[in-house]
């Protein structure tokens, strides 16, 4: 059986991170390629320069590296530009089927009931009443091709419709000062966004690709697509959505993954 993310809130509070750590080993941060510290590349010479520790030291390594990944989230966000968009490509060039990917095994995915589905939102919007597949889809459709980029090192080209997420969000109210958008789904994979790549012009509420509705094993009834961000971000059988200001982690950042993670 996969292992499963625990159930929990999506209202955690964001833990700081000692700013300290991040000036005394900001050389090193910055002589680290964001890639590759995102794939687990960088090489244990790094590590080795941290003064007076070993790399089989746990806590000093750990430290140091929650300080990397800090540093690191900040300057992509810092870099990111809100109206930039993602390169787009041909039809033709579309992968068919896209690549399956996720915490668990192809056979552990578990169908949500698209008759009984409804989308929850609650936080910062002035409209907190669920929306129905059908309600949804009812909005102006948005179609984009673009391409997947896995934090693994691989990638595909994909066409992708549905919702464009700015405009949803403006429908229900929401309040765009805001810092963040999370997401809890089906299979209690959780994710979290800030606001301004949520009102990106290409980040999507997808329910086809190639045309057709999403199958079960790539996101139905609904997944969140996210160009520009590396795939983990892109959240699957979204459940609940919430407008929020206290940070909080997906899956994925819990096991040590940077959060802000743009390509």
């Amino acid at each position: 059986m996969p292992i499963r993310s625990p159930s929990r809130s999506i209202f955690r509070p964001k833990d700081g991170v000692d700013s300290g750590v991040v000036e005394r080993y900001k050389p090193i941060v910055e002589a680290i390629d964001r890639r590759s510290l995102l794939r687990g590349s960088f090489s244990l010479g790094a590590l080795s320069m941290l003064t007076g520790c070993s790399v089989t030291d746990t806590a000093p390594v750990e430290s140091f590296m929650s300080a990397v990944s800090a540093f690191n989230d900040k300057v992509q966000e810092l870099m990111f530009r809100p109206n930039h968009l993602a390169p787009t490509f041909r039809e033709d060039q579309v992968v068919k089927p896209p690549r399956f990917n996720a915490y668990y095994d192809i056979e552990d995915v578990n169908p949500v009931d698209g008759k009984t589905w409804k989308l929850e939102v609650a936080g910062l919007v002035d409209n907190k009443a669920s929306w129905t597949s059908q309600q949804i889809g009812a909005l102006p459709e948005q179609e984009i091709i673009v391409r997947h980029i896995c934090v693994e090192g691989w990638d595909y080209i994909g066409q992708w419709s549905g919702v464009n997420f700015g405009q949803f969000l403006e429908r229900i109210g929401a309040d765009r000062r805001a810092k963040y958008v999370a997401f809890k789904c089906a299979d209690d994979y959780t994710e979290c966004l800030d606001m301004a790549t949520a009102l990106h012009p290409q980040t999507q509420m997808t329910f086809k690709y190639d045309g057709e509705i999403l199958p079960p094993k790539y996101g139905f009834p609904m997944k969140v697509r996210i160009p520009t961000k590396l795939g983990f971000k892109n959240p699957k059988h979204v459940m609940e959505m919430a407008v929020i200001n206290n940070w909080n982690p997906g899956y994925w950042e819990e096991q040590g993954y940077n959060w802000f993670s743009g390509n």
